[in-house]
């Protein structure tokens, strides 16, 4: 099967992808949900989970707490909050006999056990498979709040759902549940206990046209949420179809109303597809949404304040600044590079981490058709305008593809490139203390908890380093299964997905 980004994991794809929940805090804090890939305001891939195991072995048991079987294709990264731990999969291992086939699928289960809740169940998209790739299922990693799910499903939708499903009724002002999980063409369901409750939808394949996947994670801040419309070229891969649509909405959480969108004009400037999900940060008092551009570019917006009249066409959001990562690659015409693996122009799939004014984003050659180049940038927040020349703080060039996300702690930036290796850096500085080189490929992103790093592979390896300026490998686990999904830790558990099952791994050697 061809597989197509970032992420998936992996963004996180993490690639990757690629992507938790999982805030910069000290050691002691205490035990936390993980709702959402990303710290809430900073997306940085930090947890304040102590105890956690540096040691497990799904084989024999050791340290696993349970184990859950999925599709046998699942790139997203679990979040857990309220009880629930949700993941996307696909349909291989049908939880209910009515949907047989190809489906993107979001599973919900329970915390304390692995028990089976519910699930959103998504028809796949039929006029082109390079809209929504065959057995990829749902990509995109949900974000919760409250008692709301936020998703974006494989069919483009962005998804609010009831985090209780069905089992307390069908609430909201959607109600056709039945129809939404039915192929087209087919007599509509009937929705049932453990199916998802959905209470409205956006459809973003009304405003972009998506490639491959639907593989960002949503943005919460305020009153809205800020998504990646994952716009890219088509089945050619030579041209953009919808070069005017936006790389970046921004929707009503409450209602799901289309309220904004950028206007940067990405579109023609996109190798291949936008992979990046939107990061956030407070630079002088005022709340900016960093956003990696599928044209290489970052962007820095003003978060939108009152929220646009409601009889209006959606608003622009003021851009504040723009850094290209690559100022040396072409900007015109830039489909003519596709499949030059020697060079061309880039491309950004991890997300942006704001760290101490400062934004930590990965970006480089495509890692499907570009050149295999990669570098980690940290730039100046706090500045304005196209900041290419002045912005760049310092950059540390990577000997691979990179389509991960940054994990930054105590003044360490850890990043892992698509070669599955593992560097850890000055934050400062950007100064390289260690490089620590794991087999096979990378999509996911690096976790830190609990003094560890932890990273997952494309050979269903968990490797796990000692945290801090000293390589250190405390142990590396053999999961029997590629792994495209992040690590998790919450509430004093570790959460790993490997392509068909999801683990919670507690330590019982305490």
């Amino acid at each position: 099967m061809k597989m197509t980004s970032t992420f998936w994991r992996g963004i996180a794809a993490g690639a990757g992808a690629a992507v938790l929940a999982i805030c910069a805090a000290a050691a002691t804090a205490p035990a936390a949900d993980a709702p959402q890939w990303g710290e809430a305001r900073t997306r940085n891939l930090v947890s304040p989970e102590t105890g956690l195991p540096d040691s497990f072995d799904p084989a024999t048991g050791k340290n696993i707490k349970w184990s859950v079987r999925l599709g046998d294709s699942t790139h997203s990264t679990p979040v857990i909050a309220a009880g629930k731990v949700l993941v996307g999969t696909n349909n291989d291992q049908p939880r209910d006999p009515r949907h047989q086939g190809d489906r993107g699928v979001l599973m919900c289960f329970d915390e304390k056990d692995g028990k089976f809740n519910w699930q959103l169940v998504v028809p796949k998209r039929v006029e082109d498979i390079y809209l929504d790739w065959p057995s990829i299922g749902i990509v995109s990693s949900p974000v919760v709040e409250g008692d709301r799910v936020y998703v974006v499903t494989n069919r483009a939708e962005v998804a609010c759902l009831d985090i209780a499903g069905m089992a307390n009724g069908n609430d909201g002002p959607f109600k056709d549940e039945g129809r939404h999980m039915t192929p087209a063409g087919r007599p509509a369901l009937e929705a049932g206990r453990t199916d998802a409750d959905i209470l409205w939808l956006f459809d973003m394949a009304s405003v972009a046209h998506q490639h491959d996947a639907a593989h960002a994670c949503v943005l919460v801040h305020g009153q809205f949420l800020y998504v990646n419309t994952c716009n890219g070229v088509d089945k050619t891969h030579l041209k953009v179809p919808e070069p005017g649509a936006p790389s970046l909405v921004v929707l009503d959480k409450a209602t799901g109303r289309y309220l904004a969108r950028d206007r940067a004009n990405m579109g023609p400037r996109t190798i291949h597809s936008t992979w990046s999900s939107p990061g956030v940060g407070e630079v002088g008092g005022r709340p900016l949404v960093f956003f990696g551009g599928g044209d290489g570019l970052c962007y820095a917006f003003e978060a939108l304040a009152p929220p646009p009249a409601a009889d209006g066409p959606p608003a622009a959001l003021k851009e504040v600044w723009r850094f290209d990562c690559d100022p040396a690659a072409p900007r015109e015409n830039v489909h003519q590079w596709q499949e030059n693996r020697r060079e061309g122009p880039s491309n950004i799939s991890g997300m942006p981490v704001f760290y101490k004014n400062r934004i930590y984003i990965t970006a480089g050659g495509d890692f499907w058709h570009g050149k295999p180049a990669s570098w980690l940038k940290c730039i100046d927040a706090a500045a304005s305008g196209d900041i290419t020349r002045t912005g760049q703080l310092w950059s540390f060039t990577m000997p691979s593809f990179c389509v991960s996300t940054p994990s930054i702690q105590d003044g360490l930036v850890y990043i892992a490139d698509a070669a599955a290796n593992v560097h850890c850096l000055d934050a400062e500085t950007g100064r390289a203390y260690w490089s620590h080189k794991a087999r096979g490929e990378t999509w996911a992103s690096t976790l830190v908890a609990d003094g560890k790093v932890y990273l997952a592979t494309r050979t269903g390896k968990v490797v796990i380093l000692a945290a801090g300026r000293q390589e250190k490998v405390l142990s590396t686990v053999d999961m029997k299964s590629p792994i495209s999904g992040s690590p998790v830790a919450a509430n004093g558990v570790l959460y790993v997905t490997t392509m068909t099952h999801l683990y919670a791994v507690q330590r019982t050697d305490k």
